[in-house]
């Protein structure tokens, strides 16, 4: 008997209308359980759970967050015991889903989830902690788990604005030690993000080259910068948008397997909304580990 698709649907999103409504629609086409989150743990519990049940193909019914802790909960698993992995996206910022092209529409986003066609995609690790969005640190940590208004738009393609990197002068790097392959490189980083996707913050552009099959980490670091800089990052910011590799004064963008970041004082990082706090972080790929659903001609899947 072949088991139904199980929705791990974040308990905060259980009891709007439109998400009840989809889940009722997409049941007159396909058999779906529904395990609804009460209290951390449970996701891992649910995985843990579908697992052993023979369950095929599970949906993170949540934001980027409940994906995050999704994935993270199938990695605690050997290969061949994850199940797939569907997304239904319910979160504000939904930036895995977005750039993936998942609908928005939560029935179609379920129906897809419940029945789409299946890739394997990589996950990032960041020490012992998984994701498989992006990481942000420093200044760009910041913005995302405590989102000063005024803040907000710093990063993302297009979206620099003056104001912003203005402010970022008066922010306090980090200083610290890149180190990828046999290179080390000294760095007073004011934002950083290793990127599996391509956008984070709710819409913010970091990684346009980023595929998330391809076995590598795009990795960008914007450096401390006096203010009458600032049109000159500007400027490397916009050189960047079509570059996978680019070495600028102050903005720099790379693709790789793996890379360590060492510093004196613990930086904020960001894991898909996940906040650490470590003096040495290591972030690498895993490849090919989460079998995900994605729409036809995903983005960010590469041939």
């Amino acid at each position: 008997m072949t088991m139904p698709v199980r929705l791990l649907l974040n308990g905060k999103k259980a009891g709007l209308d439109a998400v009840r409504a989809a889940i009722r629609e997409c049941r007159k086409c396909f058999d779906l359980d529904v395990r609804v989150t009460f209290e951390g743990g449970d996701i891992h519990r649910f995985v843990q759970e579908a697992s052993a049940e023979g369950v095929s193909r599970i949906i993170a019914g949540g934001g980027d967050g409940t994906v995050k802790e999704t994935v993270a909960a199938l990695m605690a698993l050997a290969k061949e015991q994850r199940p797939e992995l569907g997304i239904m996206p319910l979160g504000t910022a939904n930036d895995l889903a977005s750039a993936a092209m998942i609908p928005e529409d939560l029935q179609e986003a379920l129906t897809l989830a419940a029945t789409g066609e299946v890739h394997w995609v990589d996950v990032a690790k960041a020490n012992d902690h998984y994701f498989i969005n992006v990481a942000s640190g420093g200044f760009g940590a910041q913005v995302t788990t405590e989102t000063p208004v005024a803040l907000k738009n710093f990063l993302g393609g297009g979206a620099y604005t003056l104001s912003g990197l203005i402010q970022a002068v008066k922010f306090t790097p980090f200083p610290g030690t890149v180190k990828v392959n046999d290179t080390s490189e000294d760095m007073d980083v004011i934002v950083a993000a290793v990127c599996n996707g391509r956008q984070a913050g709710g819409g913010q552009l970091l990684a346009p080259q980023a595929f998330i099959n391809d076995g590598l980490l795009d990795v960008v670091t914007i450096n401390d910068f006096p203010v009458e800089a600032v049109s000159d990052v500007i400027s490397e910011l916009l050189d960047i948008q079509d570059k996978a590799q680019f070495e600028g004064r102050y903005v720099k963008r790379l693709q790789t397997e793996s890379v360590i970041w060492h510093s004196k004082e613990a930086m904020p990082v960001n894991l898909d909304g996940e906040p650490i706090t470590e003096k040495e972080i290591t972030f690498s790929v895993c490849k090919a580990q989460i079998s995900l659903v994605l729409p036809e001609k995903c983005p960010l899947l590469t041939s």
